[in-house]
């Protein structure tokens, strides 16, 4: 049997598709603030603190977490840093804002990365001696079934509202 999160990558990955392809998604897009979703990177402190858990509990490996090699709390912790900077005055810094969200999205991608390769799986290339059985449970396969993505989205969304902005 596949790990649970298999089914919720498929419908998720569909979603962020047709939002930035359908005329609707397009509308939605155009609606998000920047600001809003800047302030939204904070939610991943506590999931660091979530992740550590699951490493303490013996179901991630130490990979994972902000004591190996997951260096995405310095999103969640820099978002208020660059959320002052980036919209004081009342004017954006579109600039830094764009590379925060850049530096941010591979930092998420880094930490999926390694998720993936930690999953008992047969893609599974670390943490034999205890893989990332955490987050494909319930209810923590949430994590990567709901909550990377919405994370994804955002940054996505971002980078592509500040390549607008930049270009006009």
């Amino acid at each position: 049997m596949p790990p649970r999160v298999v089914f919720l990558l498929p419908p998720t990955a569909l979603i962020i598709v047709y939002t930035f392809y359908s005329a609707a998604g397009k509308r939605l897009i155009d609606q998000v603030d920047l600001k809003m979703i800047t302030l939204l990177s904070v939610f991943r402190v506590p999931v660091e603190i979530v992740l550590l858990y699951l490493f303490l509990s013996g179901l991630l490996p130490e990979s994972m977490t902000f004591e190996g090699r997951n260096f995405d709390r310095i999103s969640g912790l820099s978002a208020p840093v660059i959320f002052w900077f980036a919209f004081k005055n009342g004017k954006i810094n579109k600039k830094l804002l764009l590379v925060w969200n850049v530096v941010s999205f591979t930092l998420l991608i880094q930490v999926v990365a390694t998720a993936l390769i930690s999953i008992p799986s047969p893609i599974q290339l670390q943490a034999f001696d205890k893989p990332a059985i955490g987050v494909v449970q319930f209810p923590f396969v949430w994590l990567p079934g709901i909550i990377v993505p919405i994370v994804a989205f955002t940054h996505l969304v971002s980078i592509q509202k500040l390549r607008k902005l930049l270009n006009n």
